[in-house]
């Protein structure tokens, strides 16, 4: 099959699976109602689909690994540690948490010095260590989990309720501020990235050829880090953190399409994120009838597969 027929196919079981989200059940009496309610929740899922694939495959390319990604090296824990701070010093109803625009800009802004302080000596240094820098990341995601875990324990329980809503993945409470506000913003850095998707493929070549081809290879780095954390802090805040799906997709994407033309896989990746956020959210709903999450088969998954990649040694 063809990779032109492989996006194809992805496509319609993406557009399949939204038109059962949204028209099942759906009568001249309740329609209002429950477009209301569903428009939403699928934009929602296609938007943290698309930002966590795209944000997944352009940090592998740019590190050279397909183990790396966001989540892993602990942008899920920062955006964690960043709501339980808000919470604890400034309180549950402070603009700062209510108001969701300012939120959401606190979290960018976290999320980018921290890429930027934790990546930078592994991209300015000669010889690049990914043991370490995992390990590092892991390290660092532990340190941001248990500071979190201090917090809640001294935290007023009023306050702690307020926040178990924001730290789980959830497809369920969507909000509708959010969603306005990252369609336009994920819009722009998806188009943004797809437009560079030449100097990615010529940097999975490994730093020495892209400069030797004349990519500002440092340059480059820094403008992809920061797209990674924009994204990511899209998909955290309209679901909640999902550390292995990104993982998870990329390499499915990968192995599936067998190709290095980031023109194909940034969108191969991204429906496949799609298809496998709302056929899951599905058979969680109309199978399993909600006797679990999403999150915990994600992240069950997730963390199989990545323990498999670790044991075959497949990094690259």
């Amino acid at each position: 099959m063809r990779d032109k027929q492989k996006l194809a196919l992805l496509a319609l079981i993406a557009v399949v699976f939204a038109a059962c989200f949204i028209g099942v059940g759906l009568t001249a009496d309740n329609y209002q109602y429950f477009l209301s309610r569903r428009v939403p929740k699928v934009l929602a899922m296609v938007l943290a689909g698309i930002a966590v694939a795209q944000a997944s495959l352009v940090f592998q390319t740019i590190t050279n690994n397909r183990i790396l990604t966001p989540s892993i090296m602990g942008f899920d824990s920062l955006y964690v540690l960043t709501q339980t701070s808000i919470v604890m010093f400034f309180g549950g109803m402070s603009a700062l948490a209510i108001n969701h625009y300012l939120n959401f800009a606190v979290s960018i802004i976290m999320m980018v010095i921290f890429s930027v302080l934790l990546f930078g000596f592994y991209f300015q240094g000669k010889r690049k260590n990914l043991i370490i820098l995992l390990l590092a990341g892991l390290i660092i995601g532990q340190l941001f989990g248990n500071i979190s875990s201090f917090f809640t324990m001294v935290m007023d329980p009023n306050e702690f309720s307020y926040l178990q809503g924001k730290l789980f993945a959830s497809f369920n409470n969507i909000k509708m501020e959010l969603v306005y506000l990252c369609t336009p913003v994920l819009a722009v850095a998806a188009a943004l990235l797809f437009s560079q998707n030449r100097v990615l493929d010529v940097l999975w070549l490994d730093r020495d050829n892209a400069i030797s081809l004349g990519v500002d290879v440092d340059k480059f780095n820094r403008k992809i880090l920061i797209f990674s954390a924009l994204l990511i802090a899209i998909s955290t805040a309209l679901i909640g953190p999902v550390m292995f799906f990104g993982l998870l997709v990329t390499n499915l994407t990968r192995e599936w399409f067998s190709t290095y033309r980031h023109k194909v896989l940034l969108i191969a990746c991204s429906l496949m994120s799609i298809c496998a956020l709302l056929g899951g959210q599905w058979i969680v709903e109309k199978v399993l009838y909600f006797e679990t999450t999403l999150n915990v088969v994600i992240n069950f998954v997730g963390g199989i597969y990545f323990l498999s990649m670790l044991l075959r040694n497949k990094v690259v």
